[in-house]
């Protein structure tokens, strides 16, 4: 446990295991929502993983600035490089961290073999994005009147998530944290747009020696992050790779999620 101090940001990441490096990525999750299945892979390979830039123990030095996925990519290449056991043999990312590991293959590919974007939440891809984008904009706008649960709602009716009131009202009822707070201010101010309005190079992706995946939880059906990951595989002109679980699978039940992993490595 460790940090990387770059230019503009100093971020913190988790080295487990030995053998051949896989990285493990979220945006806005850190290091911690991977640790489970770190842990499992960690048996015979080095697992990376990281809190993202201005999220958790990743600071940086303006609070203001946006934090793009091209941003989080080149982080990632220099973690990469600064733990010495690349090019890594995969990277998973996770939802924004999916965003962060197509834009990692895009501009880095000599950082990673293959990568796998669990469920990107890319609005550009889909036909009523218009409509998307006018319900996020709401989102961000209600957040900046401090309603949290609020947020959380309209954020889970944007995305078509369906969890029970009770579940709701644990993830995002109650009394913050400092530290919750801060990461709420900086993921729905500086990393939200840059996030979903991410437009993936469909012909650098197809011309980059890394291989670039796109999974699927089999419980996501007609959610956002479903319908955007198969319309950027299709436009890749392949089928997604599909998960156990949903959104979160990995996270979830990583006992389950980890031998289909595997089977890419």
């Amino acid at each position: 446990m460790t940090h990387l101090s770059r230019t503009d940001a100093d971020l913190y990441y988790e080295l487990r295991g030995d053998g051949p490096l896989v990285v493990l990525a979220g945006a806005p999750m850190a290091a911690g929502a991977f640790a489970a299945l770190a842990g499992m892979l960690a048996a015979d390979h080095s697992v990376l993983t990281t809190d993202p830039r201005g999220i958790g123990r990743s600071s940086v030095r303006d609070r203001d600035a946006p934090s793009t996925p091209r941003e989080r990519a080149a982080d990632l290449a220099a973690l990469i490089d600064h733990v010495g056991r690349g090019p890594a043999k995969l990277a998973l990312g996770s939802s924004g961290g999916a965003v962060s590991v197509l834009a990692l293959a895009e501009r880095h590919p000599e950082s990673v073999d293959a990568v796998v974007a669990h469920e990107p939440p890319l609005l550009e891809v889909l036909p009523d994005r218009e409509a998307l984008w006018a319900g996020t904009e709401e989102m961000l706008a209600i957040f900046e009147t401090g309603d949290r649960l609020a947020t959380f709602r309209k954020f889970m009716e944007v995305a078509n998530l369906r969890l029970p009131d009770e579940v709701v009202e644990m993830m995002a009822g109650g009394e913050p944290s400092e530290q919750e707070l801060a990461d709420d201010a900086f993921q729905y101010r500086n990393m939200y747009r840059g996030t979903v309005g991410f437009r993936p190079d469909i012909e650098r992706l197809l011309s980059v020696p890394t291989r670039v995946l796109i999974g699927l939880g089999e419980d996501s059906a007609g959610e956002l992050c479903d319908r955007s990951s198969r319309a950027l595989a299709a436009m890749l002109g392949r089928e997604p790779v599909m998960f156990p679980g949903g959104h979160i699978g990995f996270a979830e039940d990583p006992a389950a999620f980890e031998p289909e992993l595997r089977k890419l490595l």
